[in-house]
């Protein structure tokens, strides 16, 4: 039986002063609003000293500090970037030498290529779907069935190959593509695919042996890729389980062969923090971990512009290529 009320000695209570308190929160941590004319840090050193506007500050330190010793910077991301409109900011960054190279699955992949080739990408999937035309366009399917032949044969990985071939192809976005891009700046940029879950391994033309072969090259160089990352930054963007896997896998390889990832910051950039991207990214690896979790379209660009505020080099001016 529930004691009752009356039996409690109420009078009893211990209360202590509110100033001898532990507390959390103090009027140094409040936000204070910015006026017109601020600048991007003027309103990032206004926010709140709480929660995410902790972390998005702390990963802005991480990737300047990371850029200024020369330690490298590296960004993995899905499909849903893309679709957001985001490569752009990547590209920016890569022009401007803060990132290092990418890593893309094979969804982000191919938003991008049809981006670049036709400058325009993602259906409405229910409707295709019911009519049996979802996924099926037909020059996204044989340029990357194409890229796959040329990976396999030149063993170049499947991300330098389908950054040639669409330079090669043309189109009117290719100044927004991040295949591109990598291909013109020479950076390494990797594709890892997981078999049945592109639109374009439903083509009967693509080879899954050079499939396999092109992303299994591209895993290799990017374990590579992630034993030079100590002191240096690993951004996870939109992958909620393939790329924080294979990430996991290359931390592993490089462990194995004894390199230390010593002083590395990770980050998992999601509108909704998923398992992997938790334990895989932020937890299992032993960095530094940030968790920001927001809109693509709102977050990426915030980052940029955290990050580009605290850089003193301009951007190089544009090639101009169409």
């Amino acid at each position: 039986m529930l004691p009752d009320g009356d039996d409690l000695d109420w009078s009893a209570l211990h209360y202590e002063p509110l100033a001898e308190r532990p507390s959390k929160v103090f009027l140094g941590h409040l936000g204070q609003p910015t006026g017109p004319g601020a600048t991007v840090d003027d309103w990032l050193d206004g926010l709140p000293a709480v929660l995410a506007a902790n972390g998005l500050k702390r990963l802005r330190d991480a990737l300047v500090t990371a850029h200024e010793r020369g330690r490298p910077i590296m960004a993995a991301l899905g499909g849903h970037v893309v679709k957001t409109g985001c490569a752009p900011y990547l590209i920016d960054w890569m022009e401007r030498g803060v990132l290092k190279g990418l890593a893309l699955n094979g969804s982000a992949a191919i938003h991008d290529l049809e981006l670049a080739i036709a400058g325009k990408t993602s259906e409405d999937v229910g409707p295709r779907l019911a009519e049996g035309s979802f996924g099926f366009a037909r020059e996204t399917s044989d340029l990357f069935a194409s890229a796959c032949e040329r990976a396999a044969a030149l063993e170049c990985g499947l991300g330098t190959a389908l950054g040639d071939l669409v330079i090669e192809q043309g189109g009117p976005g290719l100044d927004a593509s991040l295949l591109a891009a990598a291909r013109r700046s020479g950076l390494p940029l990797t594709v890892h695919v997981g078999i049945g879950t592109d639109i374009v391994h439903m083509n009967p033309r693509l080879n899954g042996a050079a499939l396999g072969q092109a992303t299994l090259d591209d895993f290799r160089t990017l374990c590579v890729l992630v034993a030079g990352l100590e002191g240096g930054v690993w951004l996870n963007l939109g992958s909620a389980v393939v790329l924080p896997e294979v990430f996991l896998k290359a931390v592993s390889v490089v462990r194995n062969l004894g390199h230390s990832l010593d002083g590395l910051t990770t980050a998992n950039l999601d509108f909704d923090q998923k398992y992997r991207g938790l334990l895989n990214v932020l937890q299992r690896p032993g960095a530094e971990g940030v968790a920001l979790t927001g809109h693509h379209e709102l977050m990426i660009p915030l980052l940029h512009a955290a990050v580009v505020a605290r850089l003193s080099a301009p951007v190089p001016a544009r090639n101009g290529h169409g």
